[in-house]
């Protein structure tokens, strides 16, 4: 099995040009499930054989993830990673059956997505104190990912090659290394260029960068980051998210991720009259399904407001029954 992984993980890389957030997401949860094969082989050294998983083994595996309180979103995800790792194997001619699509698919809840509200999306962006590099950066990050709808991988991939401050407009590189042209917003631009002027470059870069007028650099230089973490680096995805959650404690309502950010810039634009194919468009989604997700959410919002503003919103009148006899 471990062979096969590492097989099948070179495969969404070199092939499939999967990002290495998604080819690290394959590996957690395959190596999850070969620790679990283990552990449970129950003296059957051979188990950990591709050959040898039977829609038994995979069923056990769900059951035991279930006995530790994974959710069954991430249950559906991992056999889902299962599936497409057997289905690389048989294309392979490595194995005969595909045990995982045997197995049926874990049904999570109905559970719509945690969003800000307009004035809890304006406070957190304030909230990155002060006109030192740290904090300048930080409100960057916040305005763009708010400002884009980027995901927190998309985010850390851009480089001065992909973003036009001058039209503000950006590239952004989603799953599958797909292409999209996102908006970014003038306050988001000017978060940049504040940021921008403070970021110390090398005598090298500055030659691949390039003077500009004010203090911004040259936009079209290939391979520089944005944003970057304190030691000049590209800075990863998961320190985006522990500053995301940093600011956010200050807001009531608990933490909020990246992707919280993500879900808000959709929703508002869809409460202000956004075509939702613009929408679409804007988060790369594939199929309009996923983004319609936000259409039950406005909806859901919108009954809110109303049974909280109207005045005989969910209120039973007092009246006496018909059938009463004091009514007769």
């Amino acid at each position: 099995m471990e062979d096969a992984i590492r097989a099948f993980v070179t495969y969404l890389d070199l092939e499939q040009g999967a990002s290495p957030e998604t080819i690290r997401g394959y590996q957690s949860d395959l190596r999850q499930f070969l620790s679990f094969l283990k552990t449970h082989d129950s003296g059957q050294p051979t188990l950990t054989l591709p050959q040898a998983i039977q829609p038994q083994t995979i069923r056990h595996y769900l059951a035991w993830l279930a006995g530790r309180n994974e959710k069954k979103s991430s249950q559906a995800r991992k056999l889902a990673a299962l599936r497409s790792l057997y289905r690389f194997l048989s294309q392979k001619g490595l194995v005969e059956v595909n045990p995982a699509a045997q197995v049926r698919t874990p049904r999570p809840g109905h559970r719509l997505p945690t969003v800000l509200s307009k004035d809890d999306a304006d406070r957190l962006m304030e909230f990155p104190d002060g006109e030192k590099l740290p904090a300048v950066r930080d409100r960057a990050i916040l305005e763009t990912l708010y400002s884009t709808g980027a995901r927190v991988s998309e985010l850390v991939g851009i480089n001065w090659s992909d973003i036009d401050l001058a039209e503000g407009m950006v590239r952004l590189r989603g799953k599958g290394k797909k292409e999209r042209l996102v908006p970014v917003g003038q306050v988001a631009v000017e978060a940049i260029r504040d940021y921008d002027t403070l970021t110390p470059v090398n005598h090298e870069e500055s030659q691949r960068r390039g003077p500009f007028p004010g203090r911004a650099r040259q936009v079209h230089a290939q391979g520089i980051p944005v944003f970057r973490s304190n030691r000049g680096g590209r800075l990863s995805a998961r320190s985006v998210e522990r500053l995301v959650k940093k600011y956010s404690i200050r807001l009531q309502g608990g933490t909020v991720t990246p992707h919280t950010l993500r879900h808000s810039f959709a929703t508002h634009l869809l409460d202000e009259g956004a075509d939702l194919r613009v929408i679409q468009e804007l988060l790369g989604h594939a199929s309009l399904g996923t983004t319609q997700k936000y259409t039950h959410l406005a909806t859901d919002r919108l009954m809110e407001v109303y049974d909280k503003a109207h005045p005989r919103s969910g209120k039973v009148l007092n009246r006496p029954s018909p059938a009463s006899p004091k009514n007769r």
